[in-house]
């Protein structure tokens, strides 16, 4: 089998990588590595992979997040799509970070072999460019509701200007609260 090694890409904002993979094609299909704990052991460190989830967004033009959690639940998520096309953003919500809300999109694709590392004190959000898309999370922390948290896609303190006209924004999404000129940021 060819070299289907994983590469890392550190972006402007601290923390937030693009792993590169590289697919073993032939007549048969294609054979891609998800995940390899020791490749990304220089991101990864301490921390391992506990949840894993999976999602489907059936229409284009979606916004999805921003969503993270707060201390002591605050996680590491790496996103990678695995059917269609996603525009993929981590948001740095790290008050004591040079990039604090600064933000970092790519697109993220079935065919692309892209991943988006998204560390503690980010939040991650994103945009469906083709129907019925398909994400795939490893994360490094459970679940907690009691930490579950958002920011407005919309926030004009954030100024993302979406690929696509934002359509069927979830009622948890739409009242996320706006970052005030007052938010003072996660404490990580």
């Amino acid at each position: 089998m060819g070299d289907i090694r994983m590469t890392i890409q550190n972006t402007v904002i601290p923390g937030v990588c693009v792993i590169a993979t590289t697919s073993y094609k032939d007549d048969r299909g294609a054979f891609t590595r998800l995940y390899c704990a020791q490749e990304l052991a220089p991101i990864i460190a301490q921390r391992e992979i506990v949840q894993i989830n999976h999602s489907i967004t059936k229409t284009r033009g979606i916004i999805r997040g921003f969503h993270y959690q707060k201390e002591p639940w605050s996680e590491m998520k790496l996103i990678r799509c695995i059917k269609g096309r996603v525009w993929d953003v981590a948001l740095d919500l790290r008050l004591n970070s040079p990039t604090f809300l600064k933000w970092h999109a790519l697109e993220l694709s079935q065919t692309n072999d892209l991943m988006l590392v998204i560390p503690e004190g980010c939040a991650h959000g994103f945009q469906v460019l083709e129907a019925n898309s398909e994400l795939l999370y490893l994360h490094t922390q459970y679940y907690s509701p009691e930490a579950d948290c958002g920011v407005r896609y919309d926030d004009p303190r954030i100024g993302i200007s979406w690929p696509l006209t934002p359509v069927g924004i979830s009622s948890r999404d739409k009242n996320h609260p706006a970052l005030t000129t007052d938010f003072k940021g996660l404490y990580l």
